[in-house]
């Protein structure tokens, strides 16, 4: 049997098959939505810390307590969806 010989055009397609990115773009653009869910959750919860002696009832906000920790909660689900996804 003769052996086959490769063109340098297939050569190079076999190259460009194995260095692909694992993801394809809609991968990294839920991922970055995902990322930013996260960080605006950690904005929400942040605020001002207690000062002194007095006590800051700021703390137990609805938006520090509940809604700030669910944002970041569905960001990190939906990263989980986000690196699954397929076309």
């Amino acid at each position: 049997m003769a052996k086959k010989e490769t063109t340098p055009a297939q050569a190079g397609n076999k190259r460009d098959v194995d260095n692909r990115l694992p993801l394809g773009k809609a991968n990294y653009i839920l991922m970055a939505v995902c990322l930013a869910l996260i960080v605006l959750g950690f904005f929400l919860m942040a605020g001002s810390p207690n000062e002194g002696t007095t006590f800051n009832e700021a703390v137990f906000e609805t938006r520090r307590v509940v809604v700030g920790p669910l944002v970041s909660l569905a960001g990190f689900a939906l990263m989980a969806f986000a690196i699954i996804f397929k076309r």
